[in-house]
């Protein structure tokens, strides 16, 4: 399968992603991913990326575009991939559909999971992450066996810095201004299969139920 993950951060997109992974081999692909891949491969494009990221600028839709370009075309995307978090911007979806074109591959939907701002507010502030190993636990429904220590690794379990009310409602209005435009974007391509549920196995059932139609 071939889709795009839209949601607001914790919306549950890499929960979803990693489930729908196993079900035909298909693979997980973030920016996040693809340019810390790049810099440390050390690509013409991956030395580019890291002197924008060095310099506390952001990387260019040219550059993102063309570590992406070089990411679709490696042969484990042959089964088909996930974009979690990609495109951002109606810029970025705009060059994605030209980079698809140029490949002659089409997407098979585009997923926006809508969960409420409630729950997602709830998930995060409560969601705590060991400092070295990078194990997720949540103090509500998944808490470590001994407060502030890894089950796995014995690390530090920490509540992380950009996970406060203040800076989760800050991503959120950030994530509304600029990327659920997306949204009507597919919408207006027929891509669009929006799914409603604050369960992952429920998100999954619809996307099955949308592929096989």
């Amino acid at each position: 399968m071939k889709l795009i993950l839209l949601g607001a951060p914790g919306a549950g997109k890499g929960t979803v992603a990693k489930l729908l992974t196993k079900m035909d081999g298909s693979v997980q692909i973030s920016t996040g991913d693809i340019l810390r891949a790049a810099v440390a491969a050390g690509s013409d494009l991956g030395k580019q990326a890291k002197a924008a990221m060095d310099a506390g600028d952001l990387v260019s839709d040219d550059l993102i575009m063309g570590i992406m370009g070089e990411r679709l075309k490696e042969d484990d995307c042959k089964n088909g991939y996930l974009l979690d978090g990609f495109p951002r911007t109606i810029p970025q979806a705009e060059a994605l559909k030209v980079l698809l074109a140029d490949m002659g591959e089409e997407l098979d939907a585009v997923v926006n999971i809508d969960v409420p701002r409630d729950v997602i507010l709830d998930r995060l502030t409560t969601r705590r992450t060991c400092s070295d190993c990078g194990e997720i636990y949540n103090v509500k429904s998944n808490p470590p066996k001994e407060e502030g220590k890894c089950d796995k690794c014995g690390g530090p379990v920490v509540q992380r810095d950009d996970e406060t009310v203040e800076v989760i409602s800050n991503r959120l209005e950030v994530y509304n201004e600029m990327t659920a435009p997306l949204a009507g974007f597919y919408d207006k391509e027929g891509m669009l299969l929006t799914v409603e549920a604050t369960s992952s196995d429920a998100v999954i059932d619809a996307i099955k139920a949308k592929l096989a139609s």
